[in-house]
């Protein structure tokens, strides 16, 4: 579970920006604008504009926005498909397109209003990056612009635009990587990454002397992952094509899984496959007793729960889950109806939850609330939303997540701390601050564990310490980031210690 939506103070789109020119005019809402045609623009750029103004505007999330606003327009699938490449192809590399428009418009795009904006934005990526005739990409874009803010900016959108359709894609990359102030920075314009996501990513890497890599987990950051399907293990059998690692993963043939999804009743479901393998290897690490107690801590949107929850029916556990957000908290629920097992979920705040329930759970899931860097292939916005200033606001709630997790352990119990990030301060340093203040726990080798559950072999690097970095262009995962760490038994250790045992 990302830390999205627990962020505060401004969003992107609480920005005042004045009209390019002439002045504002009154402007329909997101969904209203979704409920009509604008004359003269396809459906399907209609729709992926209205995802990239309420990304803007809103704070929204495209992958959840889109599927909605796809099957509101009633579009048929090749216009689902042209919506979902724009939509997603234009806000994965919107850093890069700022940078182009700004220097086509002679003007910082801070004195651009949103709306046109976002359309020069869709229009960049039809001219430089997608088949669509440059005639379509520059008049569709003005009647949008005309129908949201009138005819003088529509104006300044078709002057910004034609000077852009004459040029190359090569031509402009060349031009606004001359005017870079870094390497880096060149390097964030050629891959679409802001510049301290890239020296993040970097020193990862440089952690487990891969540094050299980084290029490709950019580029790998900028391709569309496929499908993969989970198989919830004792209610439904795994399909082909099989994904080489997790025993519970499988490919979607054909792409679309929504047929198999209905036809397993929901015991099938789209999961990526690194976010499979981290509750596995909770599950793996140690022999399972019947009785025992789990925990997924922070288990909003559900995916994870019911894996584990699959798991803890074959073997007699009894699971319980906690979201605090109770819109997360309900798709918890959900996701758990496929699952015929009891399980009870709290909506409570973590830290709480445990510091009131000391030595009770036998396996605790920490799926913390994260910066989401490493699912960058995903929510292709998130690169441009986040700061490192979330970093800092989300490094102390997951120490404290983790914890609170160890003290709500058995003797004896794992806790598997879970990131979908590969931010050093996210990952190790979370794991090291909190060990740093505990003599009761000690850390397992999650590699070793991982390597068990999985069903090939799988290239794990390591720092020495025993903890799990996936990547997007070395395992075609999400970058999720895995430790395992086990409370001891402390009273046993004093007994054997005054006994001489």
């Amino acid at each position: 579970m990302t830390g999205e939506n627990r962020r505060g103070g401004r969003h992107e789109g609480d920005k005042s920006r004045g009209p390019a020119r002439g002045g504002r005019t009154q402007r329909s809402s997101p969904s209203d604008r979704a409920t009509r045609q604008t004359r003269g623009v396809q459906p399907a750029r209609r729709v992926a504009y209205d995802v990239l103004r309420a990304v803007s505007g809103s704070d929204a999330y495209a992958n959840l926005l889109l599927p909605s606003a796809i099957a509101e327009a009633a579009l048929n699938p090749q216009d689902a498909a042209l919506a979902t490449e724009l939509a997603y192809g234009t806000l994965r590399r919107r850093g890069t397109y700022d940078a182009i428009i700004a220097s086509a418009a002679g003007r910082p795009i801070d004195d651009i209003d949103e709306a046109v904006l976002d359309a020069l934005r869709l229009a960049t990526h039809q001219l430089l990056a997608t088949r669509v005739a440059s005639h379509a990409a520059v008049n569709e874009s003005v009647n949008l612009v005309a129908a949201e803010l009138g005819r003088g900016p529509s104006g300044f959108t078709n002057a910004v635009l034609r000077r852009i359709s004459r040029d190359t894609p090569g031509e402009w990359q060349e031009r606004i990587e001359r005017e870079a102030r870094s390497d880096d920075e060149r390097l964030g314009l050629r891959t679409a990454h802001p510049v301290w996501i890239i020296r993040a990513l970097r020193r990862a890497l440089a952690s487990e002397n891969r540094e050299d890599e980084l290029e490709a987990l950019l580029e790998a950051d900028n391709v569309s992952p496929e499908v993969t399907l989970v198989a919830l293990p004792g209610l439904a059998e795994r399909g082909l094509p099989a994904r080489p690692y997790a025993t519970t993963a499988f490919g979607s043939p054909g792409g679309d899984p929504h047929t198999i999804i209905a036809a397993s009743g929901g015991t099938v479901r789209v999961q990526d496959e690194g976010s499979q393998l981290v509750a596995l290897a909770l599950a793996g690490a140690a022999p399972i007793r019947a009785g025992e107690q789990w925990l997924d801590l922070c288990a909003g949107p559900g995916g994870k729960t019911a894996l584990l929850a699959a798991i803890a029916r074959q073997h007699d556990v009894t699971l319980e889950a906690n979201e605090v957000v109770p819109t997360r908290a309900r798709l918890v629920r959900n996701a758990l109806k496929s699952v015929p097992v009891d399980v009870t979920v709290h909506e409570e705040d973590g830290r709480g939850l445990t510091a009131a329930n000391p030595g009770r759970y036998d396996r605790i899931l920490v799926d913390a609330p994260c910066t989401g860097l490493g699912a960058l292939r995903r929510r292709p916005e998130a690169r441009w939303r986040k700061t490192p200033a979330d970093v800092a606001e989300l490094v102390p709630l997951q120490e404290q997540l983790l914890a609170g997790a160890l003290d709500a352990l058995a003797p004896g119990g794992i806790v598997a701390y879970v990131t979908c990030s590969p931010h050093l301060a996210e990952t190790s340093g979370v794991v090291s601050e909190v060990l740093c203040a505990r003599e009761d726990v000690v850390e397992l080798d999650a590699g070793a564990v991982l390597s068990h559950v999985a069903q090939s072999p799988i290239d794990l690097a390591s720092d020495g310490s025993g903890r799990v970095q996936l990547w997007p262009h070395r395992h075609g995962t999400d970058a999720m980031f895995l430790a395992l760490l086990q409370r001891t038994d402390t009273s046993r250790t004093i007994n054997d210690t005054e006994t001489g045992e």
